[in-house]
């Protein structure tokens, strides 16, 4: 198979179907959605690796139908065998509970502090794997997913999924954008700043987090960024995308930068 890759979208999308983000010996990255037309879009990915298949954030349960139509275009859904879980927030996690119904030895891959909150959406029987302690996952062909966390972007227990193989960088809530004039792929990453703006200055810590966590991969070669909301990074964004975070300023850096020279005199 030749390689697919996320430079080889453009054009108009056919929303009807899961679009193919990446392609090459057996292991494959999709598009599932979803398609509202809404500034707060939700991403789920689906990484399938010869016989495995695993979800990325699979959503809430408002879009479980949509979603798991897009995994029948591709595969039978009970052969999806995992699914990874940035953190708990539902718009991310609240359908687990319905994938779990569909293949109840699905793996659950997420950290301890995510753990402790999601068996509140109804369920605690299933095969918990904790990135924190297992930070490599690999797949049947040998690629690799490494789990990198990223704390307070914005949970405490929050992580990225870096694919090895085709050095996409599922990110989360991290370069997350909201956006209502949305393309699956951001052209102009200029342009893209004030939505993401709309998303990291309320919901990200702090600046000493958003540089931190480039510390933590800024050695990776990513080709592309793949956030939970908004459009994908390609890799001519990646270096701005970095940059972006480390200049940032959110979260406490502006509701508490009165405090910024006082230091308790």
């Amino acid at each position: 198979m030749n390689a697919i890759t996320v430079k080889d979208l453009t054009g108009a999308m056919n929303l009807t179907q899961p679009t193919t983000l990446y392609a090459a010996n057996e292991h494959r990255i999709f598009w599932l959605g979803n398609t509202d037309e809404t500034a707060f879009r939700c991403n789920t990915y689906l990484i399938v690796d010869h016989h495995e298949a695993i979800l990325i954030d699979p959503g809430g349960k408002r879009h479980f139908a949509q979603v798991i139509r897009r995994v029948a275009q591709i595969l039978p859904p009970e052969q999806v065998n995992g699914m990874v879980l940035c953190h708990q927030d539902p718009d991310v996690a609240a359908s687990m509970t319905d994938w779990l119904a569909v293949n109840p030895s699905m793996r659950v891959f997420t950290t301890p502090r995510t753990q402790v909150l999601l068996p509140h959406y109804g369920r605690s029987d299933y095969w918990y794997c904790d990135v924190s302690s297992h930070p490599v996952y690999t797949m049947p062909s040998g690629a690799r997913l490494n789990f990198i966390e990223a704390p307070f972007l914005h949970f405490p227990g929050a992580f990225v999924t870096y694919d090895a193989q085709a050095r996409y960088l599922f990110s989360g809530d991290i370069w997350a954008a909201l956006d209502l004039d949305w393309t699956l792929v951001v052209d102009s990453f200029e342009k893209h700043v004030p939505k993401m703006n709309l998303f990291h200055l309320d919901y990200m810590a702090s600046n000493l987090a958003a540089r931190g966590f480039v510390k933590r991969i800024e050695h990776l070669a990513i080709d592309a960024i793949l956030p939970q909301h908004g459009s994908i990074l390609g890799s001519q964004h990646v270096a701005a995308a970095l940059d972006y975070l480390r200049q940032l300023h959110c979260g406490t850096d502006i509701i508490y930068a009165d405090l910024e020279n006082d230091h308790g005199g």
